[in-house]
């Protein structure tokens, strides 16, 4: 596996990082977005329980704390329209996966690489870089 030197981790990773099998496969430089950020916050509001509700916000604090979030600027918005164009040809439309279109739009823009436990997430989506990191069970 190819280790990148920075790059984006996906809300999947954030939620997971206590999980992962293999440490060593994140960037040197981890970063967000703040798409991943307002992810995290609305998971932690729709949360379906108290005690979820409190360990998504352990979660979301953690973040926020250790995490300067790059931002969705005028080079992410137009990287978004070839990424959603891309996923609308590769007949992706689904808005489940509207936030992951746009953590992919700022690591385009800053052509960075995703590091995702779901690549599955970022298929379809020309010219982006993803890195897979795997989670244990």
């Amino acid at each position: 596996m190819t280790i990148e030197a920075a790059g984006p981790l996906d809300t999947n990773l954030m939620i997971n990082l206590p999980r992962l099998g293999d440490s060593s496969a994140l960037p040197d430089v981890p970063l967000i977005c703040t798409i991943t950020l307002a992810k995290l916050s609305v998971g932690s509001l729709v949360a379906a329980s108290e005690p979820e509700r409190a360990k998504r916000q352990v979660v979301l604090r953690r973040v926020k704390a250790d995490f300067d979030p790059l931002p969705f600027d005028a080079a992410a918005a137009r990287a978004f329209g070839r990424v959603a164009a891309d996923l609308r040809q590769a007949g992706r439309k689904r808005q489940a996966h509207a936030y992951d279109a746009l953590i992919a739009a700022v690591a385009l823009a800053r052509n960075l690489p995703v590091h995702t436990g779901n690549p599955a997430d970022f298929e379809g989506i020309g010219n982006l870089r993803v890195v897979a990191i795997p989670i244990t069970a």
